[in-house]
């Protein structure tokens, strides 16, 4: 095992959590100035519509995370399938040159003989 692809894939791990706690923390805070517009509510009415405000809001957060994670992973293969293409162009391209040049030496010494 390396030591550092360890050592990235659990920074990654921990910037996943606090970012995803910082969402959390934040549909809450919404909830709250949600429910503040709406003086009448009792308690209990209060926090039953904050919970499923903030429920509502994490899981519209998710839903936009697991958009843009297939959408990078669809993007990722396309770009792969276009370098690979571009490299066995220019590995064809890189080929014919050398054929070309090695002709055209030929010719050259053929020609000067």
């Amino acid at each position: 095992m390396d030591p550092d692809k360890d050592t990235a894939r659990g920074l990654a791990q921990l910037e996943g959590y606090l970012l995803w706690n910082a969402e959390v923390e934040e549909a809450r805070r919404r909830a709250g100035r949600f429910t503040d517009e709406l003086p009448w509510l009792t308690t209990a009415q209060r926090e039953d519509v904050q919970r499923v405000y903030a429920a509502d809001h994490v899981a519209a957060s998710r839903a936009m995370l697991c958009r843009i994670c297939d959408r990078a992973a669809e993007l990722r293969d396309e770009y792969d399938a276009r370098y690979r293409r571009l490299r066995a162009r220019c590995a064809a391209a890189g080929v014919v040159l050398v054929g070309a040049v090695g002709g055209a030496c030929t010719a050259v010494t053929l020609l000067v003989r």
